[in-house]
């Protein structure tokens, strides 16, 4: 009769680092956000160069994103009186803190891509 495997629990900071997993994967969850920060890495933008830039997003999609990345203090609204209203993002301080995450993402997609690719 196969013996019964019991249940172990994980270390206390193995909990901790899946908690803080999950908390950074709830914030750049999606397909659009990582993208969006990526993009606003080079500079601040306007919502319609914005949404050329990220092939794929629709207006709603973009709107949507930027509010929730900026509740999350990553994104600053930058809102200009003009006919007709003109809107600006840009990274916050904060918002710039995830770029070196961002970009070792990004170099792991390239060498990824490249190993698929040879295989």
């Amino acid at each position: 009769m196969p013996q019964k495997k019991e249940k172990t629990e994980l270390p206390v900071v193995c909990k901790v680092k899946m908690r803080s997993v999950r908390d950074t994967m709830d914030i750049l969850s999606g397909k659009w956000k990582i993208q969006i920060i990526a993009t606003l890495a080079f500079g601040s933008n306007y919502f319609m160069n914005l949404q050329r830039q990220i092939d794929g997003i629709g207006s709603k999609m973009l709107s949507k994103e930027l509010q929730e990345l900026e509740a999350n203090g990553l994104v600053k609204r930058i809102v200009y009186d003009t006919k007709p209203v003109t809107v600006q993002y840009e990274l916050t301080d904060y918002g710039n803190t995830i770029i070196p995450i961002i970009n070792e993402i990004a170099a792991w997609g390239g060498a990824h891509r490249a190993k698929i690719l040879q295989d």
